[in-house]
């Protein structure tokens, strides 16, 4: 058996019963280091760690998807929800395996975040441009969702498509330049906030960050 299993923002507050049932039954855990830290605690002292890397993991995951074969229970860790940010990995897992995996859902980050700075679901769409390859579509998405009147939650790209650069890209496509912006650092740990405008935001940050753009025109749920 392999399960895909979401093990939330970085807390171990945010993990759910069943994420921990599963990690902790599990005879190979596979994530990426910074991902299988969070669930060291819970697993066997027998239960073999395979660590997930950019450059390797296509090879580690034919290997886990040889032992899921083989009948011993795989458990495939991700960072806050799977369907957020780790579809990717999620069709990597499926391609080694020659087959659809259970997929367990975990807390994300952009629920956090809607938490921190109250915004509504319904009034906010949520983009991420955590990805390989083209991201064009994407940022075209963003440029609709504000111009729709909704706030907007991004997880960055690392490197090339940081916070700054988000508000370069919006600013050059004619968004105004007063939308109110936040940018969260370690949601759930050694957590910092940077909050302006959207004009103003040029400053570095972290992997580890989301950002908030709210709306231009406050919506009725907005008190």
């Amino acid at each position: 058996m392999i399960t895909c299993v979401g093990v939330g923002p970085g807390d171990k507050k945010h993990i759910t019963n069943y994420a921990i049932e599963l990690v902790s039954d599990a005879d190979v855990a596979v994530g990426f280091e910074y991902v299988l830290k969070i669930v060291q605690t819970y697993l066997k002292p027998n239960t073999k760690t395979c660590i997930l890397t950019y450059k390797n993991q296509v090879t580690i995951l034919e290997e886990i998807a040889k032992l899921h074969h083989q009948g011993l229970k795989v458990v495939v860790v991700f960072m806050g929800d799977i369907h957020f940010s780790g579809f990717q990995l999620l069709e990597r897992v499926e391609l080694a395996c020659g087959h659809n995996v259970e997929t367990i859902p975990g807390i994300s980050s952009s629920q956090i975040l809607a938490s921190r700075t109250r915004v509504c679901f319904d009034e906010t769409s949520f983009i991420t441009f955590h990805r390989r390859g083209n991201i064009e579509p994407f940022k075209k998405h963003l440029i609709s969702i504000l111009n729709d009147n909704r706030n907007a939650i991004i997880i960055p790209r690392p490197f090339d498509f940081m916070p700054k650069d988000i508000a370069s890209f919006l600013l050059e496509n004619g968004i105004n330049s007063t939308h109110k912006v936040e940018v969260w650092e370690n949601l759930t740990q050694a957590e910092s906030c940077w909050s302006g405008l959207l004009k103003d935001l040029n400053q570095d940050f972290s992997d580890l960050s989301i950002m908030l753009i709210r709306c231009l025109v406050p919506l009725t749920s907005q008190l």
